[in-house]
């Protein structure tokens, strides 16, 4: 027998994103504002969109369609410090507020609807009370279950008790927030929610896998998260007592990402993985500060340390939001950390392996790593993340462990570069025009070496502005080092990048030589100068 979804209540505010712009970095949200991440709208003021501006254009049609447009990098920390102070004042009226995102939070709706007289009494009183505490607009939307009142919270509707799946039949599929499964649905001629739950759930698992199945649950109307958690044991929880007081944010940062691992470590010990997060922090003079955040996949150990960094800079800054607003920042610093997982599930992909448990090699040299970070720092210890480029230095980007590994460019063309191809490239996204072929050098140098390339005559080798070159190679010498018999070489290879912007331009032309000494070398001329780039194995 399925279970009824809980009836949510849940308070969402417009334009996040572009609001904490404005309450952090003094960004006025008055005038025509987006915020992007990965060269992507994600958030725009309502002046934009009067101008034409709509989530999901890229950076260059946003500013065509408003030219006057203030672009804002987005930075998921700036917004959930800035929206610390909105869920302190939600919980001036209400228990057991769950922050689904920066922007939005959801608690049960029955005590507010009881305490203060009815379900429509309590979002009115919700409203006015962020008001005046935060100078901040919200819009409340009550339904059976959390996507519902998400929902019901664009039109700061109240759906009544049972009525959820009629509401949700009329939306459209893109509702549901998924916008690969909204276009395909669209393409097999199913154009609103109640279309695609009348479909029959094994159908749809047959087509669309398990997140189509999770997102048919959502179209009935029925929340899958609340089904499966359960309250964890009390000694899940993990503590941190420190004896000098933290009131700064990067030792909040550091004591977070500690506290994460052990968090992660016991819960792995448990086959468990975390859901709902609550964090529980102790002031120096014994104030309780108290938060829980929400999570619609499972928490990994640097989520856990995101959203713990997130939630004590927004306690630490102490943000006062608008003028007027009431400031939130502690009395003094934290003493004590704690994190408790309040929603847990059990991790199936735990499977031990057939030669011994899954991962612990991994957990192993992850518990290192982390121990060399905690004595030389965080930026002591890189990985190297690949992404898009024509050159080997374009493609590597070095994050500290334990960050997002995100790469500093996509795998596909991002700008127009014209000139010869060096290879057609395979691989899961289309190649740069002009990338390097493969196989990849072994060794990327930091700085490239200046080099010289001779002919059998002694005279110097260079290329024309046809990119021909004026000799053949006989002999490079690296430096002041002594001149090499050239044995192979191919190229040139032309790349033209970023011509459309002089003060960007960078126009060369890449050589592979192979030398007598039995080294191989990755060369490249640039404004006539020969450069050592990269070394072959």
């Amino acid at each position: 027998m399925t279970e009824a979804p809980v009836r949510t209540l849940l308070l969402w505010c417009p334009d996040w994103p572009v609001l904490a712009a404005e309450l952090v970095d003094g960004v006025p949200a008055t005038g025509a504002v987006a915020v992007l991440h990965a060269n992507r709208v994600v958030a725009c003021s309502e002046a934009a969109r009067a101008e034409g501006v709509r989530r999901g254009l890229r950076k260059r049609e946003a500013q065509g369609r408003c030219p006057r447009l203030t672009v804002v990098d987005h930075d998921p920390g700036r917004d959930a410090r800035a929206f610390e102070p909105v869920v302190a004042a939600v919980e001036e009226l209400a228990a057991g507020v769950e922050v689904v995102r920066p922007g939005a939070c959801a608690l049960a709706a029955r005590g507010p609807a009881r305490y203060l007289g009815g379900e429509e009494a309590a979002a009115e009183r919700i409203i006015e009370h962020v008001a005046q505490t935060c100078a901040v607009e919200s819009q409340v939307g009550i339904a059976d279950g959390v996507f519902a009142a998400g929902l019901a919270a664009r039109d700061g509707r109240v759906v009544p008790p049972g009525g959820t799946p009629g509401f949700l039949a009329g939306l459209p599929v893109e509702a549901l927030g998924r916008p690969a499964l909204a276009d395909l649905l669209r393409r097999l001629g199913v154009r609103t929610l109640g279309g695609f739950a009348a479909l029959p759930a094994g159908d749809v698992l047959a087509r669309f896998g398990f997140d189509g199945v999770l997102a048919h649950r959502l179209a009935a109307g029925r929340d899958h998260r609340p089904l499966a958690v359960r309250r964890p044991p009390a000694d899940l929880a993990v503590t941190a007592d420190h004896d000098e007081p933290i009131d700064r944010v990067d030792a909040a940062a550091f004591a977070a990402r500690a506290l994460a691992e052990r968090l992660h470590d016991r819960l792995a010990a448990h086959g468990l993985a975390c859901t709902r997060l609550g964090i529980e922090a102790v002031t120096a003079d014994g104030q309780e500060l108290h938060r829980v955040w929400r999570h619609d996949g499972l928490l990994t150990a640097a989520a856990v340390a995101d959203r713990v960094r997130w939630q004590l800079d927004g306690w630490l800054t102490g943000s006062a939001g608008r003028p007027g607003a009431r400031p939130t920042r502690p009395t003094a610093g934290i003493i004590r950390l704690r994190l408790v997982p309040d929603g847990v599930l059990a991790r199936a992909d735990l499977q031990p392996g057939l030669w011994g448990e899954t991962g612990e090699e991994r957990e192993r040299a992850h518990r290192a790593l982390s121990r060399v970070q905690g004595l030389l720092g965080p930026e002591a210890v890189v990985t190297a993340v690949l992404g898009g480029g024509r050159s080997p230095d374009d493609q590597v980007r070095l994050v500290p462990w334990g960050d997002e590994r995100l790469p500093a460019r996509p795998g596909e063309q991002t700008g127009p570069a014209r000139g010869r191809s060096a290879s057609s490239g395979r691989g899961t996204s289309p190649p740069w025009p002009g990338r390097l072929s493969p196989p990849s050098p072994a060794v990327v140098l930091p700085a490239p070496l200046a080099a010289t390339v001779h002919d059998a005559a002694g005279e110097p080798v260079g290329v024309s502005a046809r990119l021909q070159l004026t000799a053949t190679p006989a002999r490079l010498a690296v430096g002041a080092a002594r001149p090499v018999e050239i044995v192979g070489w191919a190229g040139p290879w032309p790349v033209d990048e970023r011509w459309w912007s002089p003060a960007e331009a960078r126009r060369r032309a890449r050589f592979q030589m192979c030398l007598a000494d039995g080294a191989a070398l990755l060369l490249a001329v640039e404004s006539g100068q020969w450069l050592v780039e990269a070394i072959y194995d």
